[in-house]
């Protein structure tokens, strides 16, 4: 992973953990006591974001030596050591609960994106991440994804262009919403995909007419709709589904042969891996 870009964002977390300062560690902490510590993980997942964890005690600290057992994307058991920490003892607890915060909530996100990754193995469908991520750990998350074994949808407003409802009734219909949007690709000369969304059997048909999209997305649609509407657009686009499709019902939603299954839930609706710091 590329962490040079993360640097103001553990300042940002560490200014707002430390304030004036760890008055709990200054409090009862000789300011040269040397201690290690160890990372364990404290149930089975997937590591993610231990490069952002090192980075947190050297941006505390660069003395510290900081030791990496594992890998992001390992599968992780109850006791493993994810990494050890050695140095001024202040300088670790000030730096635990900014380090374990990101790897915790990384390493959720690739446990879940890993368990929903395997449930449809063997299809054909491919599991996107969504823009429901936390402000700020967008590039952070979608890496989670990534370590899980998801496939990263658009990262932002910019890369793609995904015409929705409101971009749609807005616009004044499906044909204008997309005629409007090549009328900007060619005047900003820009080359981006098109994916537009459908709520139903009628707009299907609509865009079909039309044409000049890349991906139809199929939104809220049933999972016997799904398998029409695929079997409808017969591989002259891409297709996606999103919308309320869970864990337990993923892999039906996926044999529909829908080539993509969008889950807004691997990035905003996760519970973090359980680490923990110990001391040696």
């Amino acid at each position: 992973m590329d962490i040079s870009g993360i640097d103001e964002l553990i300042r940002m977390a560490l200014r707002e953990d430390v304030g004036d300062g760890d008055h709990s560690t200054l409090a009862c902490i000789p300011a040269d006591a040397h201690r290690a510590a160890k990372m364990v993980a404290k149930a089975e997942g997937v590591l993610c974001g231990i490069e952002v964890g090192e980075r947190v005690f050297k941006l505390v600290d660069g003395s510290l030596k900081v030791t990496k057992l594992k890998s992001d994307g390992d599968g992780l058991k109850v006791g493993d050591v994810v990494m050890t920490v050695e140095g001024r003892a202040a300088s670790i607890l000030t730096a635990e609960r900014t380090a374990l915060n990101y790897m915790q909530r990384l390493s959720g996100i690739a446990t879940q994106t890993n368990s929903m990754v395997k449930s449809i193995e063997g299809l054909h469908t491919r599991l996107l991440d969504t823009r429901k991520t936390t402000p700020n750990m967008r590039m952070l998350e979608k890496y989670a994804v990534k370590c899980g074994g998801g496939t990263n949808h658009r990262i932002g407003l910019y890369d793609m262009i995904m015409l929705k409802d409101n971009h749609i009734d807005f616009a004044g219909g499906i044909e204008q919403a997309i005629d409007r949007t090549h009328d900007y690709l060619e005047r900003t000369g820009k080359c981006l995909k098109i994916e537009i969304e459908v709520r139903n059997m009628d707009e299907l048909e609509r865009v079909m007419r039309h044409g000049s999209v890349d991906r139809i997305m199929l939104d809220n649609f049933d999972v016997a709709t799904l398998r029409e509407a695929v079997s409808r657009i017969g591989g002259r686009y891409e297709t996606e589904a999103s919308g309320g499709i869970t864990a337990e019902t993923l892999r039906s939603y996926a044999e529909t042969g829908v080539d993509f299954i969008s889950v807004g839930a691997l990035t905003h609706h996760i519970k973090s891996l359980d680490l923990s710091l110990v001391s040696l």
